[in-house]
């Protein structure tokens, strides 16, 4: 459930009034991000707290070589590649099953990529290569993969703490704790919902709920709805919202989509040219190997894409506009419990839409790797901290990287140096034992 300003605004999508004004720091998605995806559009994982590292009711869970947190496509595709090295490791995941994160979405929603770039390594998605797939086609292929590979996992445990405890990482949950020589957070890096502090000042009558609480349009209401942010689960939202408007025959509702233009593919996806070089060309080429951080373009593009998300994947401004949607200039504030945009507008509504993305929130990692907008990381391997690893974050490595037909190479590339590691510190124990 989500609450904000006056209103709470649950998974049923029934506001109702409540005394006092909510920060918006309270805010909590009832949802997690499907990792790989677009971490920065799509939703979060529950925030997680800090507990103690001498409670005595924790059971002793022993030591694993590698805990790898979060069994989203991050956390199967670490453990697929752990697997095939013969690495001993466990996965931790808070959800009752596999592909829970995805189920949680809201209805409409389909992947922004065909299904023939939307497979893990070792298993072909179950669909017609240039089919979208729908939310529950990937929450199910995922549990499918993690039953073909027979990945460990221990759904139910919510990891709230990582820290030292000699040379190795104590990993505790509210339930047991774990010592391991390497832990692998592969869980969505941006849980936070971001609100925007003109929330606040809005009327109490405007019901709001950040795009990680939205299901369907019945949430909104009848009246005009705002979306904030133009990213792709904004644009995607105000199509679905103009979608059911055009199913009933409803008139004279305003769907407005606010926010900078994000950019755009070139092409439709699913058209002739994208079908025959168009999409591999962008996902294979550009986003894999151009946009890295290894070439001049990559590391300057990197910034603007950390703070404000990648191009529209799927959608056209030409689409968004033939639906009826309106695109306004950014919210800038707010007039008379309206918000105001950037042109001096005025825009009465009844609802609004926060697809404003998410912060940086890794509280539960107790140590000295917090950065501003990410993890302090190189590559998805942390700095100063050898032994932690990071997987699924946007721009990890590439533009590929938070992309599900990209994080298959970097688990490929982190287990590679998580082994090695390990067989270095087999080396200098031989070396010891000789001596």
């Amino acid at each position: 459930m989500v609450r904000i300003n006056h209103r709470w605004v649950g998974r049923n999508g029934q506001g109702r009034r409540c005394g006092g004004v909510v920060s918006r720091r309270s805010i909590r998605s009832s949802g997690a991000v499907p990792e790989g995806h677009r971490s920065s559009d799509l939703g979060e994982e529950p925030t997680m707290t800090t507990s103690t590292s001498n409670d005595d009711r924790l059971v002793d869970e022993g030591y694993v070589e590698t805990i790898v947190i979060g069994a989203g496509q991050a956390g199967l595709s670490m453990g697929y590649h752990l697997q095939r090295l013969v690495r001993p490791f466990l996965i931790l995941d808070d959800r009752a099953r596999v592909g829970d994160a995805w189920r949680q979405r809201w209805d409409s929603l389909r992947l922004f990529t065909p299904a023939k770039y939307d497979a893990l390594d070792g298993m072909a998605f179950p669909a017609e290569p240039w089919h979208f797939p729908t939310k529950d086609e990937m929450a199910d292929y995922l549990a499918a993969y993690a039953e073909r590979f027979a990945l460990p996992i221990r759904h139910g445990v919510r990891v709230e703490r990582v820290s030292r405890t000699g040379d190795r990482f104590l990993v505790e949950s509210g339930t047991g704790r774990w010592t391991a020589d390497n832990v692998v957070v592969a869980m969505a890096g941006f849980q936070q919902p971001h609100i925007p502090g003109v929330a606040d000042d809005l009327d109490p009558s405007v019901v709001q709920l950040h795009s990680s609480a939205y299901r369907a349009p019945g949430q909104v209401g009848e009246g005009d709805v705002l979306v904030v942010g133009a990213g792709n689960s904004g644009a995607e939202i105000a199509m679905d919202l103009a979608r059911a408007d055009a199913r009933v025959g409803r008139t004279g509702r305003r769907v407005l989509l606010a926010g900078r233009a994000t950019g755009k593919i070139p092409f439709r996806i699913e058209g002739w040219f994208g079908r025959l070089v168009g999409v591999r060309t962008v996902l294979r080429g550009i986003f894999s190997h151009v946009l890295t951080v290894r070439t001049p373009i990559g590391r300057r593009a990197r910034p603007k894409i950390l703070s404000s998300g990648g191009p529209l994947i799927r959608l056209k401004p030409r689409e968004i506009a033939s639906a009826g949607i309106e695109r306004v200039s950014r919210v800038e504030g707010v007039r008379d419990g309206m918000p105001v945009l950037a042109d001096g507008q005025r825009v009465e509504v009844s609802s609004v839409v926060w697809g404003t993305g998410y912060a940086h929130n890794f509280p539960w990692i107790d140590l000295p790797v917090h950065g501003e907008l990410e993890p302090r990381h190189r590559s998805g391997v942390a700095e100063d901290e050898p032994g932690l690893y990071f997987l699924g974050l946007l721009f990890l490595d590439s533009m590929a990287s938070e992309m599900i037909h990209g994080v298959g190479r970097d688990a490929a590339r982190l287990a590679g140096h998580l082994d090695s590691r390990m067989a270095g510190q087999g080396a200098g124990l031989r070396a010891v034992s000789a001596a």
